[in-house]
């Protein structure tokens, strides 16, 4: 029996809690500082629970004292602390916590306590990674580019956007800059800059803005152009200018009558309840991915495409399935010794190896998550 312990119980942690307990083989413990979402999990499904504050090194340290792998789905401002305590005590790590740090920072600490420690394994960064790097083992890759997004199926004005996650987290990528690479130099844009639109099936036009979802790609492949695109609605784009203009996602304090305070929080706090996703209101994961480069000597493009929905059985919105399920897949792969690779790995590492991606991709498939593969 394997004893997986999940660290953070929110919007994904908690399905991928669920998740891995349907396997027989595997014992799972959810860890949160939130009893009350702890007790809703473990009223629901066979899961163990531990109330522990894993913002601090102890909480973590006492919750993966028994662990045979950790998984990391904390709020990023603590996820670099908590991957690093969690190396420190020797454990294997799959992580989701998106922190801001360069992860390869903790790469020597990892070889040294011999951990396999896989970084940024959700959806995108995640799968994507994983399958570009499925595809650079067999060509010489000259283009990387990649359309994601997690958006309401309706558009629900006047906003057209909602999110499983923390709003003051998207409001920041949105005052934030993306990483992009251009002709093989490194090339920086605010995210709110530049407007480009796609078309998707079954969805329709959708905005493309700069963001920084390549991450360790930029470290990792020598790939002369590279970009990753969030998706959104083109109303909402919009929108989200006008308060940028305005100031609303300033991070720099001012004073109302006395009071100190950063307008981005004022912001967050006031969209957070506009933003929330009811009880079965669906959601949409929206993800194109090309590879074009030489294989064999011809030129050749890859297209992904993915367009998954949340599953009203399962009451799961399909950003929970398609990050969550990602990273379940990789910690599978990980406690089944078919990846074992010591160190600091992200995921692009990961469809490097052999058989890697194939069985991702199907445990994804198993669980209802399908990409469609078109070669030109």
């Amino acid at each position: 029996m394997s004893k997986i312990v999940v660290l953070g119980c929110g919007a994904v942690g908690r399905h991928m809690a669920i998740d891995l307990c349907k396997h027989p083989g595997y014992e799972v413990i959810s860890v949160d500082v939130n009893q009350k979402a702890l007790e809703h999990l473990a009223k629901e499904h066979p899961i163990q629970i531990r109330v522990e504050d894993l913002s601090t090194e102890a909480g973590v340290t006492r919750a993966i004292a028994d662990a045979d792998i950790v998984i990391g789905s904390v709020p990023y401002s603590i996820g670099y602390a908590m991957l690093e305590t969690v190396i420190r005590a020797g454990k294997n790590i799959v992580d989701i916590s998106y922190f801001q740090e360069d992860p390869f920072g903790l790469d020597e600490l990892a070889k040294a306590n011999g951990v396999t420690a896989v970084v940024d394994c959700g959806v995108v960064p995640g799968m994507a990674n994983i399958i570009l790097g499925y595809h650079t083992r067999k060509m010489k890759v000259s283009k990387y580019e990649c359309y994601v997004g997690g958006i309401p199926k309706s558009r629900n004005v006047p906003f057209e956007y909602k999110s499983p996650f923390p709003v003051l987290e998207v409001l920041e990528e949105y005052a934030e800059t993306g990483r992009m690479v251009e002709d093989g130099e490194l090339v920086v844009k605010p995210m709110l800059s530049e407007t480009m639109t796609i078309d998707i099936d079954k969805v329709g036009t959708l905005a493309c803005l700069n963001s920084d979802g390549l991450r360790t790609l930029i470290r990792t492949m020598d790939i002369p152009n590279m970009f990753e695109k969030t998706l959104r609605y083109p109303g909402h784009v919009e929108q989200m200018r006008i308060f940028m203009e305005t100031g609303f996602f300033s991070m720099n304090s001012i004073q109302v009558k006395g009071a100190s305070a950063r307008p981005i929080d004022m912001t967050a706090s006031l969209l957070s309840p506009l933003w929330k996703y009811e009880p079965g209101e669906a959601d949409l994961t929206v993800m194109r991915l090309k590879i074009s480069g030489v294989e064999d000597r011809n030129p050749v493009t890859f297209t992904y495409d993915m367009c998954d929905e949340y599953d009203p059985r399962t009451e799961t919105l399909s950003m929970a399935k398609t990050t969550g399920y990602t990273c379940t897949a990789v910690t599978k792969l990980v406690l089944e010794g078919n990846y074992s690779r010591i160190g600091i790995s992200p995921p692009e590492f990961i469809g490097a190896e052999e058989g890697c991606w194939r069985r991702v991709e199907q445990y994804l498939k198993e669980r209802g998550v399908r990409c469609t593969l078109e070669t030109s």
